[in-house]
């Protein structure tokens, strides 16, 4: 699978599934996962699409540039990836993390973008408080230290009673992420803010929310969508990380929205 250069020397790990000839969708990870995140809507997705996966810098098998980095800096790295693919234009799936950067291309690089999908997401972190004691926590004792009680924030309870293999793996990418590329993209959520973005963005658009979301509540992509123009929004019983915990009805979502 290609690895892309961007402009300031990162290399972006890039996996490409799918009929070559089929309208392209492109899927952006949460922080601290790496694009196998998405491996259960492979198969779903790939009955319509040609998929594209990455790994954002500092994340997976991409380098790790020093940071702190910034939404626009990972919204044109999207844009490096699809020059580099050749790609014209593509639909856009973007959970937690993946939202933030999708708000910054639905508003900036509209003509790049047939629809755009914003899951669990937000678009400003008021209280930086919160972010603030993480990195810092995250700087002193690693990545690691962090991922338990960031499970505990992803999944439900009766998830995480069901399927402890699935939420054991997922706590394993977590653990693995590099520590300087989860400083620099928690620096980027933590100072983003998206609310002026908002207005500009004119494609079509789907929020998707998880009812049970402490990281990214409810109300807070409710708002997301009441500041697009015609957007809608989805709710799904799941915490965070919505993909994951309902595979099924998460990909039914995606493709009900996108297929119509």
């Amino acid at each position: 699978m290609p690895d892309i250069k961007t402009d300031d020397g990162c290399i972006i790990h890039v996996e490409v599934a799918g009929p070559e000839n089929a309208p392209v969708l492109m899927l952006s990870n949460s922080l601290g996962t790496d694009l196998h995140m998405w491996d259960a809507q492979v198969e779903p997705f790939t009955r319509h699409f040609r998929i594209v996966r990455y790994d954002r810098r500092g994340h997976g098998k991409s380098a790790v540039p020093n940071g702190p980095y910034t939404m626009e800096r990972l919204g044109r790295d999207v844009l490096t990836v699809l020059d580099g693919l050749d790609i014209r234009k593509i639909n856009w799936c973007g959970l937690s993390m993946g939202g933030m950067v999708g708000q910054w291309l639905g508003a900036n690089a509209a003509n790049r973008i047939d629809k755009l999908i914003l899951s669990n997401t937000a678009c400003y972190f008021p209280d930086k408080t919160g972010w603030n004691d993480r990195l810092k926590l995250v700087r002193e004792k690693g990545v690691a230290s962090f991922a338990p009680a960031n499970m505990e924030r992803w999944f439900t309870k009766g998830f995480r009673e069901r399927e402890p293999q699935v939420v054991a793996r997922v706590q394993a990418m977590f653990a693995a992420t590099p520590l300087e590329g989860y400083l620099g993209c928690g620096a980027a959520v933590r100072d983003m803010d998206h609310r002026p973005l908002l207005a500009k963005i004119t494609v079509p658009t789907l929020v998707i929310a998880g009812q049970h979301d402490p990281a990214t509540p409810l109300e807070g992509n409710e708002f997301i969508r009441g500041h697009i123009a015609g957007a809608k929004i989805a709710v799904l019983e799941a915490a965070h990380i919505a993909n994951i915990e309902q595979p099924q009805a998460y990909a039914d979502t995606v493709l009900g929205f996108l297929l119509n």
